[in-house]
């Protein structure tokens, strides 16, 4: 009686070596009784979810902080970029150092390759929901912001944004010196598969991190969900495409990519350039 093993990657099935024995796995036994057929074949597409005890946000955030990130992303109409880029060089920062507002503008910048005039901005509020309410209800009370508001509206095609928590296991996202290019690396992830995604990235920043180039890693809460971004900072473009093709040198990284890519439904890269009053530079 012939067997064989098949091991399950990305939904496809393929037939191990030959002799291997992996525990867990089911062996398909030939025989001219063939059972249920049906419902057997059917259940090896059947994933098992493993049962948690806490929610990904507890399990994958930073438990010294309690910050939330709100991204936004602004598609600006183009006659209108320069102008859009003035008025928040000149409202923003006055936020950013306004004691009475527990938030702080991490970034903000055009979209260079990518999504063309775009504008892209990352707050962090300093105690999570209540202080994202907090500014909020004060911003409404400010009329300068009230005004801001009602030009930049004029001089929009769209915008959404995203709440966002910080991976325990990524950089603190610190204000920098420049001149830095910015990439933002978005990863739409399959769902039920955060989890994994953190166990793999946990390992994998480590081989990202000796040209300082890891700015930080965020996942949603609210907004397009299982949603992943990670922003990194290089000098120029060559430089990124030189640290990128370092990290395929390094034992271990291509593992941990040839894991995490069936992880993923759809991803996207955007080069930015900061505006002068951002604090990552």
């Amino acid at each position: 009686m012939a067997a064989r093993v098949l091991l399950a990657r990305g939904g496809l099935l393929r037939p191990a070596a030959p002799g291997s024995f992996l525990p867990g796995l089911r062996t398909v036994t030939s025989s001219s009784h063939r059972p249920r057929e049906d419902s057997w074949l059917k259940s090896l597409f059947v994933r098992k979810v493993d049962p948690r005890k806490d929610a990904h946000s507890n399990l994958l955030a930073k438990k010294e902080t309690s910050s939330l990130y709100k991204l936004q992303f602004h598609n600006v109409k183009p006659e209108c970029l320069d102008a859009y880029n003035k008025i928040c060089q000149e409202v923003l920062p006055k936020i950013h150092e306004g004691k009475q507002y527990p938030c702080t503008l991490v970034g903000t910048w055009n979209t260079w390759y990518g999504e063309q005039d775009q504008a892209v901005h990352l707050w962090r509020y300093e105690g999570g929901y209540p202080a994202l309410t907090e500014v909020m209800n004060k911003l409404k009370e400010n009329q300068e912001f009230v005004n801001f508001r009602k030009a930049r509206s004029d001089m929009l095609l769209s915008r959404r944004n995203q709440l966002l928590l910080e991976f325990s296991f990524w950089n603190e996202p610190v204000p920098r010196s420049g001149p830095n290019i910015y990439e933002l690396r978005s990863y739409q992830l399959r769902p039920g598969t955060m989890i994994e995604w953190g166990n793999y990235w946990a390992r994998a920043i480590r081989f990202r991190q000796d040209s300082n180039e890891a700015v930080g890693g965020f996942f949603s809460q609210i907004g397009q969900l299982y949603m992943v971004h990670h922003l990194w900072a290089y000098k120029d473009l060559q430089t990124r495409e030189d640290i990128r093709n370092a990290a395929w040198h390094k034992h271990g990284w291509e593992e941990l990519v040839y894991y995490t890519v069936p992880l993923i439904q759809e991803m996207e890269s955007r080069i930015m350039i900061p505006l002068k009053t951002s604090p990552l530079q």
